[in-house]
């Protein structure tokens, strides 16, 4: 019996399948009867079928099943496939399977009659590296290789008559969100109808599945693009069902079924697509037995301003469908530029032709305009300059930054296309990629697409590697545009530059990549390491970011839970006694290693390499992975062994709880960071917290005075009011809520939403509810209320601690507290509210009104008191001795305001306030009546009674 088995670029051509419905129909119902009785199946065939099936000389396929479990991103994918040789002598049975190039594959078994070969992986020998170039193989099709991202495994085997042969691959691989979606894929290509073929994804994200989705089939031609033109519907027999946070997708044809999608059994792609709930926080953190990884991809920030130079080759080898298809893309990204970008175009050939001269322009109509003039123009002739077209771009874009005053957290990036190989000036790759880093000197990054089956691919994606880009392969066919289109749209809204994750040092220990220059839109950053100190309650995390005009900094504390606890049983690919059934160890496997492959791509230093290449290949050789320096070699097993058998356990949702962690940054343990957090902010009496319930701090006079205000839900009080000096005011909103049992009051108020608008130095506002929060200082930001945040602009600062309070400063000197208080269980008389609190107002003019602002500049007399005690004397601690007396009056701007003394506590109960109160909603201590504070909108800017105004 003759055994080989290789990894291939591209396809193998075989002859097509009989495609008779005849045909199909008996398959379907006949054979599904017995399909290890091959005589059996010789003797049911109907004598048209049989004739056919006489024709067709290959094994017949009677079983093609694609299982895969995804966890968190991280897939684990089995393939199983039976192969029936009904015939009178050996025939070859040919195994191919498609699968993504940044999968690993991890294992591979074959069953060939009574006999089972099973796939050790072994690392490559450099001496053996002579002999495998001298062993005869397959060439790879040119056409197919790498495709888009794909690779074609193939095992070939010669099949006894009347016996089968199975074949078990399995792979892994980290989903990538592109585009906002997680996009996984399973090829279905046998090549023959099929008479029992079914696909079974399994998704557990505990996150919360969003947006899951399953589109019609896909061919090699529109492979890649990531959209569906015209029918979007799942393809036949697809069944799809999920809770929020797993999903079933099924897909199971039968054989009529299939001869109708395709009769030569080659199906497509199928694909799912999916998100998953996220919000701008530190991220989601996940930790099992020792290791975690994180999954940093925030929303609702506003984009970055580009500066963009698109390097776009125009040489002969571009004529026709190419260049075409270039201008066609071009002409539609040039549509999505925002007016705050600036951009210009080089073509290039043997000559470099710059389109604006020493300069880029900004993004207007007419500017936009000539730019597709300029494209249109474009004619394909002579060489490919490579290295001169990326020094002038390069040149080009640093003159620009050095030059300009541009936005210093702008992102400036080349986008660089070619369909060839360098022909004209250098030619050598090495000088090639050395030039282009010295030229862009780690200011901005390159972005590389290649075209055709010409390109130097390796060329192409090592530059982008080392110049902190990516870089695309796209086959010259009809959907080039969308391709080309699609890949900006991945690069073309940036949110995010210099992000940085940090972890204490004393606390993990081999972590992945936690520096990125830049974040987009529909992307995501994962990071991953080992924990030093598993015994240790938390795992503090910090995430710092600069967005267009603001600094960001998140930050939170992990629970580290139980390791039993967090066990996942049952992942496909992962035999029982092998392994530690650890995802998140897997994970993190996969991307060092994905690194290590990286960082090896990028170095001359044969030593450095050297170095690299055994690393990846020890970690390798541990986790069962095939790469570039491992190979999977057969071995026959003993002769008693049983046939392989596929091992895969759908997850359940019992006890999802327990058994997978999985914290969104707001779930930190009791007790690490609340109460310090509260304990850090500067407590200050004057206030509005409550029912509302209103407290003064006249410190000179050590006196605090208090009031309530009876207002109506839907009431919008103005509690400060500066905004002709200091540029800023306060309003509040009120929510009601039913009066207490056996209380005077006929309903409650509480704070439902405090804004906090500011038109100096530019306009802003702040809208903060017991939820979220949202920054709009001309780019609007969400930030969440359960997470530990703060963003940082020129004359703005917003510090969140989670779920407990979020401090507001503007110019360094004026400051407030917002109390943020949330109930469990809450009676029906209450409602999660805020609190405000003035704790600096050295910022605010003399001139400052509102509820609160009017007293921030006054002092009070209390005129009469009891004990005949001067009022010199009664201060704060002081008041105790002094009793409820209707004759104690206080002299505020000339008016005299009846008082009685209470005793109020604020900021949640920790601090008792000893003050003077007045009654009826302030008559008297106040300017005019309560009703004079009402805002008509929140955004309402009014100084004066009766006035409106509007930020």
């Amino acid at each position: 019996m003759i055994l080989w088995l290789w990894l291939c670029w591209g396809f193998s051509t075989s002859a097509g399948q009989p495609d008779s419905e005849l045909m199909a129909r008996y398959l379907e119902e006949k054979l599904m009867a017995d399909y290890s009785i091959m005589e059996q199946v010789a003797r049911r065939v109907p004598r048209q079928a049989r004739f056919l099936q006489r024709l067709e000389t290959r094994p017949r396929m009677s079983e093609f099943t694609v299982r895969s479990t995804i966890i968190s991103r991280y897939a684990f994918t089995t393939v199983s496939c039976t192969m029936v040789n009904s015939g009178s002598e050996a025939r070859e049975g040919v195994f191919e399977m498609q699968i993504p190039a940044a999968a690993f594959i991890s294992n591979f078994t074959m069953s060939i009659g009574n006999k089972t070969y099973y796939g050790e992986v072994t690392g490559k020998e450099k001496k053996h590296s002579s002999d495998d170039k001298a062993r005869p193989k397959k060439p790879p099709s040119p056409t197919d290789a790498r495709e888009n991202g794909y690779e074609t495994f193939k095992a070939s085997v010669f099949i006894p008559r009347k016996m089968q042969a199975r074949f078990l691959l399995h792979y892994e691989e980290l989903l990538q969100r592109r585009l906002g979606k997680y996009e996984y894929t399973v090829s279905i290509r046998p090549q023959q109808l099929v008479g029992r073929l079914r696909v079974e994804v399994n998704i557990l994200e505990n996150s919360g599945i969003v947006s899951l989705e399953v589109p019609p089939l896909r061919n090699s031609k529109h492979k890649g693009n990531g959209k569906v033109e015209g029918d979007v519907s799942p393809p036949p027999s697809t069944v799809v069902g999920h809770t929020k946070t797993l999903a079933k997708v099924t897909f199971n044809p039968s054989v009529v079924e299939q001869s109708r999608i395709a009769r030569n059994g080659i199906l497509g792609d199928f694909i799912i697509r999916y998100d998953v709930n996220r919000e701008l926080s530190v991220g989601d953190v996940q930790i099992l037995n020792g290791y975690f990884v994180h999954y940093f991809a925030p929303t609702d920030l506003p984009p970055l301003p580009k500066n963009v130079v698109f390097v776009l080759d125009s040489s002969a080898s571009m004529v026709g469908t190419k260049l075409k298809q270039t201008k066609e893309a071009l002409f539609t990204i040039l549509q999505d530029l925002r007016p705050e970008d600036h951009f210009n175009i080089i073509g290039f050939s043997n000559r470099i032709k710059v389109w604006q001269q020493d300069q880029l322009v900004p993004v207007t109509p007419n500017n936009i305009r000539d730019a597709k003039k300029y494209i249109h123009n474009m004619s394909p002739t002579g060489g490919t300059n490579i290295n001169g077209a990326l020094q002038t771009g390069a040149k080009l874009l640093n003159d620009y930054i050095a030059q300009n005053d541009i936005d210093a957290r702008s992102v400036s990036l080349i986008i660089f296309l070619t369909d060839g190989r360098p022909t004209v000036g250098e030619t050598q790759s090495s000088r090639i990629l050395s030039n282009t880093k010295d030229a862009i000197r780690d200011k901005f990054c390159l972005f590389t697409i290649g075209i055709g089956n010409d390109v130097d691919h390796k060329l192409l994606e090592r530059m982008a590697l080392e110049n902190c880009g990516m870089t695309r392969h796209f086959q010259e066919d009809e959907d080039a545009a969308s391709h080309l289109k699609g890949f900006y749209d991945e690069i073309g809204t940036p949110l995010l530059s210099d992000i940085r994750v940090d972890y204490p040092e004393d606390n993990v220990e081999q972590v992945t990549q936690n520096f990125f220059p830049n974040y987009f839109n529909g992307s995501e950053i994962i990071i991953a390491g080992k924990l030093i100190n598993r015994t240790s309650d938390s795992l503090h995390v910090e995430v710092t970011a600069s967005n267009s005009k603001k600094y960001i900094l998140l930050k939170t504390d992990v629970a580290i839970d139980l390791p039993s606890r967090n066990d996942i049983r049952g992942v496909p690919g992962l035999e029982d006694g092998k392994g530690d059934k650890n995802y998140i160890e897997r994970a993190w496997s996969y991307l060092t290693i994905k690194e290590l492959l990286n960082s090896r791509l990028k170095t001359d230093d044969n030593q450095e390499k050297d170095y690299l290449t055994e690393k990846a290949k020890s970690m390798a050789l541990t986790y069962n992975f095939v790469t570039p320096f491992t190979v999977l070699k057969m071995r026959e097993a003993g002769l008693h062994s049983e046939p392989p058998h596929e091992e895969f356990i759908s997850p359940s949702t019992d006890g999802i709880g327990e058994k997978l962690q999985s914290v969104q940054g707001h779930k930190a343990p009791p007790g690490i960071h609340r109460q310090q957090d509260k304990q850090r902010i500067k407590i200050s009496k004057t206030s509005a917290d409550g029912d509302p319930h209103f407290v003064i701090d006249f410190p000179s006079s050590k006196l605090s005075v208090c009031f309530n205000i009876d207002g109506e839900p839907g009431d919008i009080l103005r509690l400060v009011s500066d905004h002709k000096e200091s540029g800023v005011t306060v309003n509040g909103q009120l929510i009601g809520a039913p009066a207490p049992p056996n209380g005077h009051k006929k309903h409650r108020t509480y704070f439902s939403t405090i804004t906090i608008l500011s038109n100096k130095p530019e306009r802003s506002y702040l809208e903060i509810t017991p939820k979220r929060i949202i920054l709009d200082d001309g780019e609007r930001l969400l930030l969440s209320c359960d997470r530990s945040a703060v963003v940082r602009s020129s004359s703005l600062e917003v510090s969140i601690s989670a779920n407990s309070n979020i401090t507001v400063t503007i110019r360094d000197t004026i400051s407030f507290v917002i109390l943020i208080h949330h109930y469990k269980k809450p009676a029906p008389y209450q409602r999660n509210h805020l609190g405000f609190y003035i704790s600096n107002s050295e910022g605010l003019s003399s001139d400052s009104h509102g509820l609160l602002g009017q007293f921030l500049n006054h002092e009070v007399k209390l005129l009469q008191q009891s004990l005949n005690t001067s009022h010199q004397q009664v201060g704060q601690n002081q008041t105790e001795a002094l009793k409820p007396n209707p004759t104690n009056t206080l002299k505020v701007k000339g008016r005299l305001v009846p008082v009685v003394w209470k005793q109020r506590r604020i900021y949640n109960g920790q601090q008792e306030v000893d003050c003077w109160f007045a009654k009826n909603n302030a008559d008297k201590l106040i300017d005019g009546s309560y009703k004079d504070y009402l805002a008509s909108h929140p955004f309402d800017t009014g100084t004066g009674f009766g006035t409106i105004n509007g930020l």
